[in-house]
């Protein structure tokens, strides 16, 4: 009977101890907003990771709505119902930082995606590096003028970070064409519609003077392309650059009228998670994405590294079809 005992105590400890070993971790992603594809395509890779589809992680994802004091409140709500971890692309390089303050003050890790904050205390970052693609977009638009001409640059939301760092690598392009003049910069927030309105009113105010367009992002590459045409002029006439490589960026690459660096949003958020897994577990846990296989570079190494800088990728008249099958 004793023996008997002693098993049973002893299986009833490797019971509670598989339980607490498979107890399903909550994590929450807050990225800025969900309005435009590419932050779509980012939160559907959460979605689609290995840990969220067998039930390991519940996640759940929120909708920044391109408002700081929202993505507070969303803090407040993850540190009220105990998250294990956060996944962060801020609106606000500045004001995002309180809102990682309180959560460390609650013992849970920040993983940052995709934007940055100014804040020392995210346990982790992945994502690009966002003045390198402003330098190539620009030095793309410059290259098709043969460095003379004028453009005009649709910046993103003022204040976040890639409209920082994009900013930065376009003016250090421009840098190199002195003669090339800025006739027009100011911010379309990302927004396909406010990029049209905009190009709309420049192509009336500098008639017949425009000759490139320097998009921070596709939507607003976009959303110039659409103006354009709508103006009866000939948008291949134009040189025109975007970043993010979404679905309609890829088409109008292929058709001539644009070109555009892919941000591989799947990269950055799986990317992401994982490193929100593995803080969350305490270290123990191996990365379930494929991303750290795809991208030789960008070495997985224990989870340790604080930055993880996940490449760009032009796209080209070689890869835009490759690049458009994985959109069906």
């Amino acid at each position: 009977m004793r023996k008997l005992m002693i098993a049973l105590a002893s299986a009833t400890a490797l019971l509670a101890s598989s339980a607490v070993a498979q107890e399903k971790i909550k994590i929450g992603a807050a990225p800025y907003g969900l309005n435009a594809e590419f932050m779509q395509i980012w939160a559907a890779a959460m979605q689609e990771h290995p840990a969220v589809k067998s039930g390991e992680v519940e996640l759940t994802v929120f909708d920044g709505r391109y408002d700081a004091l929202v993505q507070q409140d969303q803090f407040k709500t993850m540190v009220t119902q105990k998250y294990n971890a956060i996944i962060f692309a801020p609106i606000d390089v500045d004001a995002g930082a309180a809102a990682v303050q309180s959560a460390v003050d609650a013992g849970i890790p920040v993983i940052g995606s995709n934007t940055r904050v100014n804040s020392d205390l995210l346990t982790s970052y992945v994502g690009s590096d966002d003045t390198i693609s402003g330098y190539m977009e620009a030095k793309t638009v410059l290259d098709k003028l043969g460095c003379k001409g004028n453009v005009v640059i649709l910046e993103g939301p003022v204040g976040q970070s890639a409209q920082i760092s994009r900013l930065e690598g376009n003016k250090k392009a421009l840098a190199e064409c002195p003669d090339v003049k800025v006739l027009e910069d100011q911010t379309a927030n990302w927004s396909r519609a406010e990029a049209q309105t905009l190009m709309e009113n420049w192509l009336t105010a500098h008639p017949k003077q425009i000759n490139g367009v320097i998009g921070q992002n596709d939507e607003m590459a976009l959303g110039a392309i659409e103006a354009i045409k709508a103006a009866g002029l000939d948008e291949k006439s134009f040189a025109i650059a975007g970043i993010d490589g979404i679905t309609d960026a890829l088409r109008a690459v292929k058709a001539g009228e644009m070109t555009s660096i892919l941000q591989d949003a799947r990269a950055q958020a799986q990317g992401a998670l994982d490193l929100a897994i593995f803080y969350a577990r305490k270290g123990d846990y191996k990365p379930q994405s494929d991303i750290w296989a795809t991208y030789k570079d960008m070495p997985w190494n224990d989870g340790k590294d604080k930055n993880y800088n996940v490449p760009w990728t032009p796209v080209t008249a070689d890869n835009v079809d490759k690049l458009l099958a994985t959109r069906k």
